[in-house]
Formats: structure tokens, sequence, C-alpha cells
């Protein structure tokens, strides 16, 4: 084997271990690759780079999984062990960086810069270590057992460098502090961290010292007291008084045997029970064992029969409690009858994802009532801690189940349906667990039934459970959790159904919260109409609860007050009760000038309209990006001026009024960032209108993606998309030709009120999208 290089060393990771200069340590060396490595130093005559690991798991460690301040090392003596095992002694020389690591031999080898402490004689470095010194030898007279040549041979050391590090080698400190002594290259700093460690350390030791005498005064009176104690007890029973410590074991095991739990739960509840026995009155575990063996008795462990299940009731329920939703409602009749017919069978975990307030959790109650089960919900929104889920460790005080047992405590039965409320809002793991990696057993019909809580440390059934979940998104969901669920979307609902549901449900609900009756107050339908359109823009029906909560409330005052009998509230009142129009149709004032053009995107809370807005200005070619666009858009407007340059002729655009202009492209409400691939159609047609002014129809909107060959290409969130568009006021809606398929998830309503228009080509765009009106739909199919 070749020489090492003259600045070279042989490095020797450790991941438990950081050696200082001037310092003998015992080594062992377990790893094969190791001992070739020292083997080969010691063949050279050469001294060891020894390089604490920080990566500790790394098996193998690279150079990425190493410190790269370490300390060279003499072997001294090597030792072979019987178990393949060998050990060495070695002797700290002096501090080293590594500068890089050199490659041609079969274990680590880095070019190392080495660094040593300061000879020159300096006041305050000699003052602090001698304060240093002083400290260390106190804190030795206090420690037991310390040998007398350890003593010795600190009072000897007169170096400040050497006396440095021999305090930082045998100091009780954390290895990465060690480490942080050893990269600490100025001496002064070096030896006040140093002090304060020592002064810290030696003022635990005399508290130690002081509660070590005061516990050997008082040990004697603790014996005599349980003495007492014992004698008290014996006397007890003699005369025949209760002992409420055998009245409550007593109580608990006639729980247990009434708990009807597996052998395997009951035989661990009957240990820890002898243990809560054998255990004095006042000992600190024995709150911990009984709270915990009331855990075990309170749980639902028998198996109820199941109720039988009515899929004509099912139907009934759930067109009362909700209007609409039919592909839902029929999906959910579906796993009700498959639960009729088999019901010990393993069914899917449903999944209803859309934004707030279109019934996510309304729709869960509805299976309850309708399967006869009770209803419990678990709340998942910010929970970072695996524990919440599994429990935690029954090693201390307050430790509690995870909310998954504690909701079954109290639900009171295992045949119950469990709601995971807002899954996507999960924390991900971290130092305290992964949460989403706990809730795959809970949600895997294949596991489940031997789910082992953490607290209660024994498997519990959790197939008789039918899990219900509900997220706004998907995206935020990991991948093998949501392949363990059915995933329903809830989009949201059209200006008509809402209407619906704010006469049938939400109207009600507020009468009767505040206490009214409905020959008090009347809303007329077109009043609800205008709250839909002008106070409130969202998917769901939240916002549209709160709002007629305040025209109710509003009358509420008036009735209290004594100044009406009844009041009929129309949509003129609503200006005076709920004040101006929070929401105006914008979309012909923003696309009455050429480069305005009108898109439909995708958010978590439904969908929405989006302008885009292109200016052109003297300049020199550049295309300026405003608006908070990510990156996915920013490619959308390139590729869209690509397109835009290559088809200037038909659009009648002069090929060099580009070179002498700069394009601005922006997409107002600046504040909010903005991405997604769904952009491209209405970026293309922006700059179209712009270059070749005309305007685009104020009434059509779009979505798609665009390639560089001019092709529409599909994309996602159609249903949304489209019902923003819906309650915009739009009249035609342009969408690429391969979403036709999701044309049957829009609702009646929505086909009915808008004009589809199917894209193949970018061109069949501009002809559509462009004024004039009269060749709208020129070359595109139209359904």
């Amino acid at each position: 084997m070749r020489p090492l290089p003259e600045d070279a060393l042989i490095v020797l990771p450790l991941y438990d271990t950081v050696v200082f200069p001037n310092t003998v340590v015992p080594l062992l060396i377990a790893r094969p690759d190791s001992q070739a490595a020292v083997q080969e130093a010691v063949r050279q005559e050469k001294p060891v780079g020894v390089l604490l690991q920080s990566r500790r798991e790394a098996e193998h460690p690279r150079p990425d999984d190493l410190h790269w301040v370490g300390t060279s090392v003499s072997v001294l003596r090597y030792l072979a062990g019987p178990d393949d095992s060998h050990r060495v002694v070695g002797r700290g020389l002096r501090r080293f960086r590594v500068l890089q690591f050199l490659e041609g031999w079969p274990f680590l080898v880095a070019q190392v810069q080495y660094i040593d402490d300061p000879d020159r004689d300096d006041p305050e470095i000699e003052g602090r270590a001698r304060t240093l010194k002083a400290r260390a030898m106190e804190t030795l007279q206090l420690l037991p057992q310390v040998p007398a040549e350890m003593t010795t041979a600190l009072e000897a050391l007169n170096q400040p460098s050497q006396l440095a590090d021999a305090v930082s080698s045998v100091l009780d400190l954390p290895v990465a502090e060690k480490q942080s002594l050893l990269e600490s290259f100025d001496l002064k700093s070096r030896l006040d961290r140093l002090i304060s460690a020592v002064t810290h350390r030696l003022e635990v030791l005399k508290v130690s010292r002081e509660v070590a005498d005061r516990t050997r005064e008082n040990i004697g009176d603790v014996n005599r007291k349980h003495l007492l104690r014992e004698q008290m007890r014996v006397i007890q029973k003699e005369l025949g008084e209760d002992d409420e410590n055998a009245a409550e074991v007593a109580e608990l095991e006639e729980a247990i045997t009434q708990a009807g739990m597996p052998e395997e739960v009951e035989k661990a509840a009957r240990k820890e029970l002898k243990r809560l026995e054998r255990m004095p009155e006042g000992a600190g575990e024995s709150s911990m064992v009984r709270t915990y063996l009331e855990w075990l008795t309170e749980l639902p462990w028998r198996t109820e029969d199941a109720a039988p299940i009515d899929i004509a009731e099912a139907r009934r329920i759930l067109d009362q409690d909700h209007f609409g939703l039919e592909k839902i409602k029929r999906r959910i009749l579906e796993y009700l009858a498959v639960h009729k017919l088999n019901p010990s069978g393993r069914s899917p975990i449903l999944c209803f994802v859309g934004p707030p307030g279109v019934g996510k959790t309304s729709l869960g109650q509805s299976i309850a009532k309708a399967t006869g089960r009770v209803f419990s919900r678990v709340s998942l929104g910010g929970v970072h801690d695996e524990s919440e889920i599994r429990g935690h460790r029954r090693t201390y005080i307050g430790a509690l189940p995870g909310n998954i047992i504690q909701a079954l405590r109290k639900a009171g039965t295992n045949r119950c349906v469990m709601m995971l409320d807002e899954i996507d809002k999960l924390g991900s793991g971290g130092m305290h667990g992964d949460p989403n990696a706990a809730l795959l057993e809970v949600l895997d019909p294949e596991q489940n039934s031997t789910f082992r809580d953490t607290y209660l440390a024994v498997p519990y059934d959790l197939s008789k459970v039918m899990f219900v979940c509900t997220a706004n998104m998907l995206d935020t969901i990991p991948g093998p959790l949501r392949d363990r669920m059915e995933v329903i979307q809830l989009p949201g609902y059209t200006n008509q159904e809402k209407l619906q549901i704010a006469r049938r449900y939400l109207l009600p609900r507020q009468l009767a919260a505040t206490g009214l009756t409905p020959e008090q107050c009347t809303v007329s339908d077109a009043a609800l109409a205008a709250v839909i359109a002008d106070y409130t823009r969202e998917a769901g029906v939240r916002n549209l609860e709160r709002e007629i909560g305040s025209v109710v409330r509003h009358v509420a005052v008036r009735i209290a007050e004594g100044s009406v009998q009844r009041m009929d509230v129309d949509a003129g009142d609503l200006h005076a009760i709920l004040g101006a129009k929070r929401f105006e149709a914008e979309v012909a004032m923003r696309t009455g000038v050429p480069g305005v053009a009108t898109g439909l995107a995708w958010t978590p809370v439904g969908g929405e309209i989006l302008f885009i807005e292109a200016a052109r200005t003297p300049g020199s070619g550049r295309l300026i990006l405003t608006g908070q666009l990510g990156d996915v858009m920013k490619e959308s407007v390139q590729a869209a001026l690509s397109l835009v340059k290559g088809r200037t002729a038909e659009l009648g655009i002069a090929a060099d009024s580009l070179d002498k202009a700069d394009i601005h492209v922006h997409v107002p409400a600046g504040a909010t960032p903005k991405d997604g691939p769904s952009a491209g159609v209405a970026m293309y047609v922006a700059l179209s209108s712009l270059l070749s002014g005309r305007p685009v129809r104020a009434d059509v909107a779009m979505t798609g993606e665009i390639s560089l060959r001019g092709l529409v290409l599909p994309v996602g969130g159609i249903k949304e998309k489209v019902l923003a568009a819906l309650r915009a006021g739009i009249t035609t809606v342009m969408l690429p030709a391969r979403n036709q398929r999701d044309l049957e998830d829009i609702p009646q309503e929505a086909r009915e009120k808008l004009r589809f228009v199917w894209l193949e080509r970018v061109d069949e765009a501009v002809e559509a999208a462009l004024e004039p009106a009269g060749a709208v739909l020129g070359a595109a199919e139209v359904a």
C-alpha cells in the first residue's frame, strides 16, 4: 500500500468519544474498516486522526457524516480481543482541521492542517488557567473515590493549553459539548467556557453533598414512621375497621370482571392490580397504577350487536339532512348496503374532501344517524405529536392514552362512527414522531384489529369502528395515508343549491338560535338570493349562515325592543342590515380593454376567477412578470409568449413590433401567491388580445395548459372552476377538450346556464374569446 503524504492522516471515526491533545485514552475498535485503518497507521508508524461522527447512526461513515476538527493520536498499545473487537491505548497529540479527504485508500484518509495553541505569555490567559485549576481541584475533593494520581497529575500541569485539554477530557459533559470545546481554537474563550462548566459542576456537587447529609439525618425518622404505619394497619384489621385501600382494590377487581376484556388484557389488568395491592398506601406510583386500571375497565371491550341498517331510512335521513350531493349520497348508500350484507367485511375508509362549509362533518353525523351508531369526532388539526395518536408512555404522572382511545371511552361503544376531522392538517414528522405514520395502523383494516396504544400497552380491536375522515385538500396528505382511504370530493354548491340549503336548513337553525318563530321573521327568496350573490362568495355555506344570522339578529333586536311585532325581510332591506354589497360583477369592467383575460383557478376553499392583465411599453423585448407568480405560472407565460411570437402572421401582428417593446404580465391581488398548471390558455389569450388590439369578451372565462405545439392540455378541478365562473356571472367557459369526461360531475344547473367551448388548440381559444362577437364559435366544438 502506498505511503501517506506528509500532511495526511488515516482517519478513525468514533461515534461517542472525543479525544483531546496531551491525554491518554483507551479506544474500542469494533468496525473492520476502522481496525484496518489503525493497523495500517501502526505499520507506517504514523498517528491516526480521530474524528467524531456527526451522524451517530452511520455504520460506514463518509466525510459528510463526520466533524472536520479532530485530534491526531499516537497508538501506544494495540490489543486484539477474542471477540473480534480490538482495543487501542492512544495519546492525543495535536488538534487539526480537515482540508480535504483523499481518494485511493480502502479507508478514510484526509489532508489536514494542524492548529496549536500560542506559546506566548498572556496575563489574562494565565489568570484564567489558575482559576480553572483551583476550581477543578475543589471539584475533585467533592467527588467520591477519586484516585490520588489524578489529583497529582492535575496539580503538575502548568501550561494553560494542557490544563484546558485535561479538564475537557475528564469533565462530565455531553459529547457534542466536548466536540465544541475541541473546535474552540481561541484558548481564552475555551478557558472561559471551562470555568463556567466546572463552576456549575462544583455547585451541583455542593448541593448534592448538602442533600445527602440532610437525607442521612432524616432516614431514621422515615423508618420509624413506616413502622408505625404498619402497626396502625394491623390494629385496624384486628378492630374490624374498613380498609379504604382494600375496598378500592375490591372495587377495581369487580370492574375488571365486569368489563369483558380479552384474556390477554384481563391478565395484564390483574397483574397491575396485584402490584397495587402490595404498594404502601402513600406510594407515589399507586395513583398511576390506579388511573391505568380505571382506563382499562372503562373502555368498551365488549362487541355489541350491530343495529340493523335500513337503506330506505338511510336514504330518507340523507335527503332530509342534505340538499343535492346526489353522487355522494349514492356512494354512502352503497357503503351502508355493503355493511348490511356483510357486517364482518372490511369496508374502505371514506374521506370527504372539499372546501370549508360544504357539509363534510354533517355527512358523518348523518351516517351515524342512519346506522344507529354513536357519532364521535376527533379533531386532528394541528396535531404534531405521535403520542397524541398512540398515547404516552406510563413513565410520568399525567400520561394519557391517545385521542383514538379517549374518543372510544367517551363514546362508550366500539361500534361508533368516528370522524377524523381535518386529516390534511396533521403536523409532519419531527422530534415528537410522525402522527401521519401512527394513523396508518389506525386506518388499515388489516392491522387495526390489534391496535396497540402506548399507554394501554395491550391490543385493542378498532375493526368495529366505522372511520370517516375529512380534509380540505389532498396535497398535504402523505401518499401511504391517502392510499388507506377512498376519497369522495365535495367541490361546492351552485347558487340555486345554496338558496335551497338556506331556506331548508340555515334560516330555521338561526331562527331557533335567536328564539324567534317563523311567524315573527320571514326572509324572502329574493333576499336570500341577494345575500348569496352580493355578500358571500364561497364554495360552502358557512359564511352564508353567518350573514343570515346577522339578518335574524337584526330582526330579534327590533322585536325585543318592542318597535315591531314581526318583520318581513326583502332584498331592499339588506343594505340597512348588512351594509353595502361586498361583491360586484367586475368581469365586464376588467375585460373592456385589450390585454385582459379571465382565467379560472382552483384553491383549497373552492374555485376562483383570476384576471390576467398584459401591457406593452417601449423597450427592448423584455418580459416582466408581477403578481407573486410561482415557477409553473411563469413558465406558462413564457410558453404563451413564444406561441404568440410564432403566430404573428395569423394574429395580424407586425413581426418586428415585439423586438422594440417590453411585455408586462400582471395577475392582480399581488399579496396572494399564485401558482398552478392551468393558466396557459388565459395567458395566451391575454397576450394575443394585447398585441392584436382585440379585447376579450366580458362573459368568457377559460382554463387549460398549453404546449409549445399549440395544444390545449387537460387540467384538474373542473367542477370547482365551473362553479366559480357561474358565481361570477360568466356565461361561456372554455375548457380543454380532453376534460369533457368531467362534464357529468358539473351540476345540472351549471350545465344549463353555461355554454362550454371545448378546445383542442390555442387558435380555437383566440377565435372564441376575442371580439368581434360574430366569430365566437367559429372552429370550436360547443356542448
